[in-house]
């Protein structure tokens, strides 16, 4: 057989097989659309149904993950692969691709795990893995958060629950650690007394009795640490809206916080 043979019995096999291949990758292209809509329609009926708010995207991105393995194995079959030794064929590789999936997996069980045992909600403020946000999604692989300067994070299940866990939401209010500087010439009863009074007209401060007692001595001042109490969710604004208050009732009262500086005497 010639070259020109070869070539032209290629050319021709392609031919026959151009309709399976423009069909199996039209049915996947049109399948991970539709797969994607149908999970999005689940995720909306289960979150009307009053079904956990935990447990919606779990099972929305499951559904969803589903529903595409069953357009690659249509596709696949509409090209014209044997789906029986397709699957034979995963079957005889089964250690390799064990081997290869095993972190999805465990992924995959850890997510199954925090829907059960519930180490932190959608909604919660968490710290995982040194990452610091709101839990917005708890999916079949990952777990989203939105850090508290609004980025996304995407922490695989399996790594937020192989550490440790902090969740920052659970007993409804957090501890703001705030210092403070007095002068040594000051009063602490008096600056104590201030300090209470500022805190009082910060929104959002929860009823607790801050605390606010000497921390440490330093080169120019007293370092006071005060400590009011908000919700996981105002926290921030308490933290800044403290300090601005108290930074006012200071001014107001005529005290001034000593800053570091340099005595110069001249000798004749």
């Amino acid at each position: 057989m010639d070259l020109s043979e070869s070539i032209k019995d290629l050319v021709n096999s392609l031919l026959l097989w151009s309709p399976k291949l423009v069909s199996g990758l039209l049915v996947l292209l049109l399948g991970f659309w539709i797969a994607s809509g149908i999970s999005k329609m689940a995720g909306k009926a289960m979150s009307r149904s009053g079904l956990d708010k935990d447990v919606v995207p779990f099972l929305r991105s499951l559904v969803a993950v589903v529903l595409k393995v069953l357009v690659v194995l249509s596709a696949a079959s509409i090209v014209g692969i044997e789906i029986t030794a397709f699957a034979a064929l995963i079957a005889g590789a089964g250690l390799a691709i064990g081997a290869a999936f095993s972190g999805t997996l465990g992924h995959f069980a850890s997510g199954i795990m925090i829907l059960i045992f519930k180490p932190y909600r959608v909604g919660d403020l968490v710290s995982l893995q040194g990452q610091l946000g709101h839990v917005r999604e708890i999916q079949v692989f990952n777990t989203i958060l939105e850090s508290l300067d609004g980025k996304k994070v995407i922490i695989p299940n399996g790594i937020a629950t192989s550490g440790i866990m902090t969740n920052l939401t659970t007993h409804g209010k957090l501890r703001v650690d705030l210092n403070v500087a007095m002068p040594y010439e000051e009063d602490f009863d008096k600056i104590k007394g201030i300090i209470r009074k500022a805190l009082s007209n910060v929104s959002g401060l929860l009823p607790d009795e801050p605390t606010i007692e000497i921390e440490k001595f330093d080169a120019n001042n007293i370092l006071l640490a005060v400590r009011p109490y908000s919700t996981p969710e105002g926290y921030w604004d308490v933290y800044f809206n403290s300090y601005s208050s108290i930074k006012k009732a200071f001014a107001e009262a005529g005290i001034q916080v000593a800053y570091p500086h340099t005595r110069v005497e001249m000798v004749k």
